[in-house]
């Protein structure tokens, strides 16, 4: 298995990820926030990378099972029914519903992946589950980071800890031989300094600080629980879904 590493999704377009095996990050909120939706029973996940295509295709699909959810610099974008905090996406709230959902980063990153061979969703929530996907198909992966775009180099702290935790728990499983790109060593030797305590990475992070200036401080507790939502989201077809 080889294992490559992008921290941003800013330098792919679709046709470089067709056919790949791709896992994307995005652990300030996207992924979590996606995970934590599935498993309160969401029926899908409709990733778009703009606000233009979400009032597009939210116009030709039935109302009162469709939801706009997502955010832009954090907040809850104007006309939509949910914002991007996992403490919005209850079992009340999204049950049965789609969801068409756009964000920042992590839904640009996502859509970018439409055309992937195979698509997962990864975050420290279910870190674990991510890891046991990628050991039982045993293929080449590339682990890509949202990241952040208003951010100089893209780069996300917590996105790159969580990419070198799920390479961690890759390499100690010895019945797999993984090969890293030099950008997967990075990000495995980053995880080693600041996956020691998940909670107050994020906390000192640049994204974490700036969501904790807008009032989601909550949502930092949730996004740092180690394999408590442990789902698997993947694309089938044009949307995600719990595997």
């Amino acid at each position: 298995m080889k294992v490559e590493l992008s921290f941003s999704s800013a330098q792919f377009d679709e046709l470089q990820l067709r056919e790949k095996n791709i896992i994307v990050i995005d652990v300030l909120r996207a992924s979590t926030t996606i995970a934590v939706a599935l498993k309160n029973g969401a029926r899908e996940i409709i990733p778009v990378a703009s606000v233009e295509s979400a009032v597009k295709i939210s116009g030709s699909l039935f109302g009162e099972v469709t939801l706009r959810g997502g955010e832009r610099n954090g907040k809850i974008i104007e006309g939509f029914n949910l914002g991007n905090s996992p403490l919005e996406y209850s079992e009340t709230a999204v049950k049965g519903k789609s969801i068409i959902y756009c964000t920042t980063n992590g839904s640009v990153a996502m859509a970018k992946s439409r055309y992937a061979r195979t698509l997962a969703i990864g975050s420290f929530v279910n870190l674990s589950t991510v890891t046991s996907f990628m050991q039982e198909e045993n293929k080449d992966f590339n682990l890509i980071c949202a990241g952040r775009i208003n951010s100089i180099g893209n780069f996300s702290l917590e996105d790159a800890v969580c990419a070198g935790m799920i390479i961690q728990n890759l390499l100690k499983n010895e019945s797999l031989s993984v090969e890293l790109s030099d950008s997967a060593k990075a990000a495995h030797a980053i995880s080693k300094t600041f996956g020691r305590s998940i909670l107050k990475m994020l906390k000192t992070s640049e994204h974490g600080k700036y969501l904790i200036e807008l009032g989601f401080a909550d949502d930092l507790k949730i996004c740092a629980q180690l394999d408590s939502v442990p789902v698997l989201p993947v694309l089938a077809g044009t949307v995600i879904k719990l595997k």
